[in-house]
C-alpha cells in the first residue's frame, strides 16, 4: 500500500471542473473513490454523509476565494496539493493554500494581530501561541464561536472529544482558541540494530559495568553516546565515522524552538505538572494564581537562568563538541533533520517524529529491505534535576486559529476548509501521508496497527499513556512571538562561546523581563497580563520546594536503561 503524497488524475480533473454548478455529490464520490477508499474511521455511507454535510454548509460562500497559511512539512502539503483542491470541486469555495517557513507564519500572525488587516482568513499555527490567544483576545475563541456566530458552519460529526491535543489548545478561561489540524512529538531516536548487536553489548557492558539500551537519564545517554562516537562497525557493514549524538547548534530561528521545545523541561528545569508545569513552566516562566507572569530570572521566582537551564545548555554544548559530526554545529533544525537516517548515527535524543515518514522510505541506510526500519523512537531521557511528574518532553499541535479580524463569511469559509482536512472521512488517510496524529479515532484504526511494524515505535507511543507528559508550550507564555525570538538569539551566544551558558542565561531572562515589564506597563492583557514580581535574593527563591532548583552537588546521576522490549510492553 503507498501512502505517499499524490495527486490523482481524478482530483485533478475535480480542481479544474470545480464551480459552484458543480459542487455537487458527484464530485465528493469522486474524491472519496480516488482517494479515501477504506482509509477513514467513517463507513461509506457516513463519509458521503459527512460530504454532504459539507455542500449543504458551503453553498452561501461558493465561489468565494479564501487564502490560508501553514508551515512546510509533508501533512500541510498533502492538505494543499490534495485535499485544497478537493474541497474546491466538492463545495465551490476556491482554497489557496500557501506553505511557508514556521517563523513566517508566526510573522504574519503578528503582523495581522498589530495591523488589523486580514492578511490571511486561516491560520495553522502552533498551539505555542495558546497563552498569546488567551491573553489578547484577537483569535476567535471557537468554543462561542461554534455555538453561535459559527454554529451553522460547525460539523456536527467534528466530535471535539476525539482529537487528542485539544488540552494544548484549550485556555485557563476553558475556552478552544486553536483546533489541532497535525501533531508530533520530540522522542528519543536510535539504531535499534546496533544497541541489540551481540557484539557491541559485551563490549559497552564490559566498558561501563550495566547493560546497552534506551537510556532513562542523560548519564546513561551520555555513556552510549562516548561509547559509539568513533566505534568500529564494520562488523555490521556500517562504512565510515559512527558518532554517539545527534543535534544543531548554528544561531538560527530553530535553536530557540531546541530549547523552548522543551529541552530545559527534559533536564527537569520546571515544576510538575501537566500539561505543563505550574507555577513555573519550561521557560522558566513563573505565574501567580490568577496565571499572571510574575518573572523569568531567578531573582523573581524565575527559573531560565537556574542551575537546572545551565545543566541543560551545558550539556548540550558539551555532547555537540564531543560526539556529534563536525558540521552539526553550523546546521540548522532542517538541516540537521535527515542527518540519522544517513546511516552513521547511534542515537538523537531530540528528534521530531514529523521526521517519521522521511526516515522510513525504501533504500536508505536505516532500513530493512523487509521494510521495517533498524531505527526506533522511545521516551527521551531526562536530566539530573527531573523527578516523576514534570514534562518529558514536546509535542508540536500545529493549530486552526481564525482571527477576530477576518471578516464573519471569510472566517465561515475557513472554517468550513479546517473541518474538512481534520474531518473523520480523511484523517486516517492523511495521518498516513504525514504521520502527525490529531484524533483518537485515527490511532486506533486497523490500518495503523497493520502498518505499526514499519513506523518504528510511533504507533505504540500514540497508543500509550505515556503521551500525555508530552506537550507544546503553555499558557505562560505571554507573547510567544516577542519572546520566542529572544532565546535563539542568547542560546546562539552560547552555543558559539561568546559567552559562557550562566552568562546566555542571565541575558536571556533579563530580555525576557524586559517584554513582560513592558507588557504590564501598556496594560493590553488586562488582568492576566504580566505583573512582576519584585527582586529578591536568589536563594529565597533556591532554596523553596520546586523551581527554581538548586543546584546539585552531583549532577551525574548513577546512569540507567532499559531494554526497549520491555518499555514497549509497559506501554501496552
Amino acid at each position: 500500500m503507498n501512502f505517499r503524497l499524490k495527486t490523482s488524475t481524478a482530483l485533478a480533473a475535480l480542481a479544474l471542473a470545480a464551480s459552484p454548478a458543480l459542487a455537487d455529490m458527484e464530485d465528493a464520490k469522486a474524491f472519496l473513490d480516488s482517494e479515501i477508499g477504506d482509509l477513514s474511521s467513517l463507513s461509506r455511507a457516513d463519509q458521503e454523509a459527512e460530504m454532504q454535510w459539507f455542500i449543504d454548509a458551503a453553498q452561501p460562500f461558493a465561489g468565494m476565494e479564501i487564502k490560508v497559511v501553514s508551515e512546510t512539512i509533508d501533512t500541510h502539503s498533502y492538505e494543499s496539493k490534495v485535499l485544497a483542491p478537493a474541497f474546491t470541486a466538492i463545495t465551490g469555495i476556491q482554497i489557496t493554500h500557501d506553505l511557508i517557513g514556521e517563523g513566517d507564519v508566526v510573522e504574519k500572525l503578528q503582523t495581522q494581530m498589530q495591523s488589523g488587516e486580514n492578511i490571511y482568513d486561516g491560520y495553522i499555527n502552533d498551539s505555542d501561541l495558546i497563552g498569546t490567544h488567551w491573553r489578547y483576545q484577537q483569535a476567535r475563541n471557537l468554543t462561542d464561536w461554534m455555538a453561535g456566530e459559527g454554529a451553522d458552519v460547525t460539523n456536527p460529526n467534528l466530535d471535539l472529544e476525539d482529537f487528542i491535543g485539544l488540552s494544548f489548545t484549550t485556555g485557563p478561561d476553558g475556552k478552544v482558541y486553536q483546533l489541532p489540524d497535525q501533531q508530533f512529538a520530540n522522542l528519543y531516536w536510535f539504531r535499534y540494530d546496533w544497541f541489540n548487536d551481540d557484539k557491541n553489548k559485551a563490549d559497552f557492558k564490559a566498558a561501563y559495568g550495566y547493560d546497552l539500551g534506551v537510556p532513562v537519564n542523560w548519564s546513561a545517554y551520555e555513556d552510549i553516546a562516548e561509547f559509539f562516537t568513533g566505534r568500529d562497525l564494520s562488523h555490521l557493514g556500517v562504512e565510515g565515522e559512527v558518532f554517539g549524538n545527534m543535534d544543531y547548534g548554528k544561531k538560527d530561528p530553530s535553536l530557540g524552538w531546541r530549547y523552548t521545545d522543551a529541552w530545559m523541561s527534559m533536564a527537569g528545569m520546571g515544576d510538575k505538572g501537566e500539561p505543563n508545569g505550574l507555577p513555573v513552566d519550561e521557560w522558566g516562566i513563573r505565574v501567580n494564581e490568577n496565571s499572571q507572569p510574575v518573572g523569568s530570572c531567578v531573582a523573581r521566582g524565575g527559573a531560565t537562568n537556574g542551575p537546572a537551564a545551565v545543566y541543560a545548555v551545558t550539556k548540550a554544548i558539551e555532547w555537540l563538541e564531543k560526539y556529534s559530526p563536525p558540521a552539526a554545529a553550523g546546521m540548522t533544525f532542517s538541516e540537521a533533520g535527515p542527518i540519522p537516517a544517513q546511516g552513521n548515527v547511534a542515537q538523537q535524543m531530540f528528534w521530531y517524529t514529523a521526521f517519521t515518514a522521511a526516515t522510513v522510505k525504501p533504500d536508505l541506510p536505516v532500513m530493512n529491505e523487509d521494510g521495517t526500519p533498524k531505527w526506533r523512537m522511545a521516551p527521551s531521557p531526562h536530566g539530573a534535576y527531573w523527578s516523576e511528574g514534570t514534562k518529558i518532553g514536546y509535542q508540536d499541535a500545529g493549530s486552526w486559529t481564525l482571527m477576530k479580524s477576518t471578516p464573519v463569511d471569510r472566517a465561515k469559509a475557513a472554517w468550513l476548509y479546517a473541518q474538512f482536512i481534520t474531518s473523520k472521512t480523511v484523517d486516517v488517510k492523511k495521518s498516513h501521508v504525514g504521520l502527525t496524529f490529531i484524533r483518537e479515532s485515527t490511532i486506533q484504526h486497523q490500518s495503523f496497527s497493520d502498518r505499526a511494524d514499519k513506523l518504528g515505535g510511533l504507533v505504540e507511543f500514540y497508543r500509550s499513556p505515556a503521551r500525555v507528559q508530552w506537550s507544546p508550550t503553555g499558557t505562560n507564555v505571554p507573547d510567544y512571538p516577542k519572546l520566542a525570538q529572544l532565546w535563539w538569539q542568547n542560546i546562539g551566544d552560547a552555543m558559539s562561546g561568546a559567552k559562557t551558558p550562566q552568562e546566555a542565561l542571565d541575558s536571556l531572562c533579563a530580555d525576557q523581563e524586559k517584554v513582560l515589564a513592558r507588557l504590564e506597563r501598556a496594560g493590553i492583557q488586562g488582568d492576566i497580563g504580566p505583573k512582576l514580581n519584585d527582586e529578591m535574593d536568589p536563594e529565597h527563591w533556591l532554596s523553596q520546594p520546586g523551581a527554581p532548583k538548586a543546584k546539585l552537588a552531583n549532577e551525574g546521576e548513577e546512569p540507567v536503561t532499559i531494554a526497549y522490549d520491555e518499555l514497549i510492553k509497559s506501554w501496552q
